[in-house]
């Protein structure tokens, strides 16, 4: 996602700094340029060599380097630089970046630097809750970084609390949300549901799919990406919640509902990926239900249709997209669902498809619209959420064309 991308990555000289060899090679994986620049203390806790090996790319640490191509090499990078980040910060560096300091090859760089530019502090609880250091990382937000903040556990120094440098994966993740995509749904109010509901026969028992939320998951961290305010409803998964996005988990059909739909009429675009059950058992076991020599039945009665009742009460301008998982007649039974739910696109897919449905990492869609229908060839569930979030800003945008057309020949009609 960070193919021709340039992230400088400065590393410091705080315990942590062993942690910036993995997250260079977690941004080598997603096809940055990385060049890493090290103060002159951060070498004490971990050698140059280890990211040069790891990017391919020679490590910074001397302004006064004479082994340079012929330009002023803390300049050029920072002109070419997408993003940078300061993973571990120190106090002392994040004090000298808070008032203009630049006394080396970082923060040289960093303050020629004109690209989103994150901090990550990472030192003993006392220095971080200092009211310096926080008057310093105030300061900082004010000049437009972005402060990541430290997780709370035990530190190297032994003391326990905030200060410890947050998991790369979580550095990663908000690296790719200033820079993996373009923000074109900056502004946008998204709702997505994702995951299974499950509907109780007894305390103990009760009646689900197989959704694990894979595809609904990736649609609001691709939202998120974008540049949209997301909130996510979604049933028990084994998956971390996405980062920045809002999360409401629910269990049942019912509680999915009115979730939803108490929060339907303030989003510009909802997507229904959840796996709904469709039927419930009619009444729920006070205590666990006994085996016997008979039969048992379970008497079902129909949940509440989530996405028929959000086409009902649509608001203006509004954009409904659900999902239909068939095992047959997959075009034909979506374009029913289109019709008959009042909403602007089904993404179905087959279950009996290799690559699509339950639990896989990729899935084969096929986008239905009123206009048309689209098979999208095998891909990851990533790359299908974002050809259906570029179908539904296509949606949006007629749409809005449309109502303003419709107001350009009212105001002539009055006008005559």
């Amino acid at each position: 996602m960070l193919s021709g991308k340039t992230v400088i990555l400065g590393v410091t000289g705080s315990i942590a700094a062993y942690k910036a060899a993995n997250l260079a090679s977690m941004l080598k994986k997603q096809h940055a340029d990385v060049q890493v620049i090290m103060t002159k203390n951060a070498a004490n806790f971990i050698h140059p060599i280890t990211f040069e090996q790891l990017t391919g790319n020679k490590c910074l640490i001397d302004t006064f380097d004479r082994n340079f191509q012929f330009q002023v090499e803390h300049v050029s990078l920072a002109k070419r630089a997408d993003l940078a980040i300061v993973a571990p910060a120190t106090a002392n560096v994040i004090a000298k970046l808070a008032h203009g300091i630049a006394d080396d090859m970082l923060t040289t760089t960093l303050l020629a630097c004109t690209c989103p530019k994150l901090i990550a502090p990472a030192m003993n609880t006392r220095m971080y809750e200092n009211p310096i250091t926080q008057d310093n990382l105030a300061a900082l937000c004010r000049y437009g970084f972005r402060v990541i903040e430290p997780t709370v556990g035990h530190l190297a120094c032994g003391d326990t609390g905030a200060g410890k440098l947050p998991p790369e994966s979580l550095l990663l993740e908000c690296m790719l949300d200033e820079i993996a995509l373009e923000k074109d749904m900056a502004g946008l109010r998204v709702l997505v549901t994702a995951g299974p509901t499950m509907e109780a026969i007894d305390p103990v028992r009760f009646i689900s799919n197989h959704s694990t939320g894979k595809m609904g998951y990736a649609l609001a961290r691709t939202c998120r990406r974008r540049g949209a305010e997301v909130t996510l409803v979604s049933g028990r998964t084994q998956l971390e919640a996405p980062f920045g996005v809002t999360m409401v988990p629910v269990t049942s059909a019912q509680e999915m509902f009115e979730s939803v739909s108490a929060r339907a009429a303030d989003q510009d675009i909802i997507i229904k990926a959840a796996a709904v059950a469709d039927y419930r058992p009619a009444q729920i076991a006070e205590n666990k239900l006994k085996k016997s020599d008979d039969d048992l039945s379970i008497r079902l009665e129909r949940t509440t249709d989530i996405l028929a009742w959000l086409g009902a009460h649509r608001r203006s301008g509004q954009v409904l997209c659900g999902f239909a998982m068939e095992t047959e007649h997959l075009v034909e039974h979506a374009k029913e669902k289109l019709a008959k739910k009042h909403v602007d696109m089904i993404a179905a897919n087959n279950v009996k498809v290799p690559g699509a449905g339950f639990g896989t990492d990729t899935n084969v869609v096929t986008l239905i619209t009123q206009s048309g229908t689209r098979e999208l060839a095998l891909m990851s569930k990533d790359q299908v959420a974002g050809e259906i979030l570029d179908e539904l800003l296509a949606i949006r945008k007629r749409s809005q064309s449309d109502c303003g057309a419709d107001v350009e020949e009212i105001i002539k009609y009055e006008m005559l």
